[in-house]
């Protein structure tokens, strides 16, 4: 079976037509029997109100931007991402409703956690795939809910959380207790715990405010994932090996290690690993909006982000009285007055950053459950041209950036080479 996916199609503006490079990036994506993206806006016609929080802007499109999705060549697809509720449970429901209604099986999303948990299956002439979908970096009340025998579940996403700690030393735990005594900043959670509403600190550990901190012989953070949320996405992958031929995982988030946006987080390369290790055939990340590393784990691809495929950010035609004010604005003010504000007279923010219109459209054929080839398409999205035009993905010209990629690879163990235009990862 064969496989093409891109990352974030955060898309604000209707396809023009076949412009220059479309053909070329068409074919390419149709080579794969499945044709994955990440929708990244919500679908309906601005009549939904707002949550008080958004994914970072208010995304919204006209429903009929999957037909474009669909003149791309893409048969498949998750919206689980952190501008889901942009525009709360109706919002959800609608974008859930319009991709249904256009045909796209989709993951990660649903009118409870149950369904949004499941898998979405593909018929191919090749075979069945199956895609499950998660979403690491949501706001709390984004993750659907479970059903009770007499409560109804709750719409959200397949919300995927972790555990997150600081290793400190003796030194500096002192230090830490004497600033939070001296502050009485953990007052109100202390009362909580020893009411019963706040489960109790673990042996050696210390809570500052709410960030966990525990002595160690280094300092250090350290993240692992939720059990809670890993074992029902193993139970769906265990689910999807009876109905497909092979188990797509997709995973959007934003978390990182250390101080670079290119670094993935432990705790998402510990889910990665565990998901193939139950039997998932390939990892499809997306979120920060840039390239990530590319690892082949037990004979399986894992991209950890494929950055973006759309990027129309500032095309955003109207927005929450909420969105200017968190500027200092309000929506007497232009949309054109926010962006400025935003981005501080338009010298910050992802329009400003050339490696956020860098990407890849990775294909890849898979036999019996391995990896047997694996190429990508270098794409770029128009960076330094007007907003009026930019955005649209062509065949990327200037590959100096897949050094980029090939460097940060390689702690992976992955070999990447270039051969006319076309990334090649060399197979062991």
């Amino acid at each position: 079976m064969k496989f093409t996916a891109v990352g974030d199609m955060l898309i604000q503006r209707r396809l023009p037509g076949e412009y220059e490079g479309f053909s070329e990036i068409s074919r390419y994506i149709n080579k794969g029997d499945m044709r994955f993206f990440n929708l990244e806006t919500t679908l309906h016609g601005g009549e939904c109100f707002a949550s008080q929080f958004s994914g970072g802007s208010w995304l919204r499109m006209d429903p009929k931007v999957l037909e474009d999705a669909r003149k791309f060549g893409f048969n498949i697809l998750s919206f689980a991402n952190n501008h889901t509720m942009d525009f709360s449970y109706e919002g959800l429901t609608k974008t859930l409703d319009a991709v249904n209604e256009y045909g796209f099986p989709n993951a990660g999303v649903g009118r409870n956690l149950g369904e949004a948990a499941a898998p979405a299956y593909l018929d191919t002439l090749s075979g069945r795939v199956a895609l499950i979908s998660v979403v690491s970096s949501f706001e709390p009340s984004s993750m659907a809910g479970e059903q009770s025998r007499r409560v109804v579940g709750r719409p959200g996403v397949n919300g995927l959380r972790y555990e997150e700690k600081y290793c400190i030393t003796d030194e500096y735990m002192d230090v830490l207790k004497r600033i939070a005594k001296e502050t009485s900043i953990n007052g109100r959670n202390d009362i909580s715990r020893a009411e019963g509403y706040k489960p109790p600190v673990p042996e050696g550990c210390f809570f500052f405010k709410d960030i966990l901190f525990e002595v160690g012989e280094e300092t250090k953070r350290v993240t692992t994932v939720d059990e809670t949320d890993m074992l029902r996405v193993e139970k769906a992958i265990h689910e999807a090996k009876l109905q497909a031929d092979y188990i797509i995982v997709s995973f959007h988030s934003h978390e990182i290690k250390g101080v670079k946006k290119e670094s993935p987080d432990d705790f998402i390369i510990e889910f990665a690993h565990r998901c193939i290790d139950k039997g998932a055939h390939a990892i499809i990340g997306h979120g920060p909006h840039l390239l990530r590393p590319i690892e082949i784990y037990k004979q399986r691809p894992i991209f950890y982000s494929l950055g973006d495929f759309v990027l129309q950010n500032e095309n955003i035609p109207f927005a929450p009285e909420d969105f200017f004010t968190k500027y200092g604005l309000n929506s007497d003010s232009t949309m054109h007055d926010l962006f400025k504000k935003r981005s501080n007279n338009f010298t910050i923010g992802l329009q400003t950053k050339r490696e956020m219109f860098e990407a890849i459209i990775p294909y890849w054929k898979m036999e019996g459950g391995i990896l047997k080839r694996l190429e990508f398409l270098p794409i770029e999205l128009g960076f330094g041209q007007p907003r009026s035009i930019s955005g649209w993905p062509k065949p990327a010209k200037d590959l100096s950036f897949i050094e980029r990629l090939i460097e940060m690879s390689a702690p992976y163990g992955t070999e990447i080479k270039i051969e006319n235009g076309i990334g090649k990862i060399v197979l062991q």
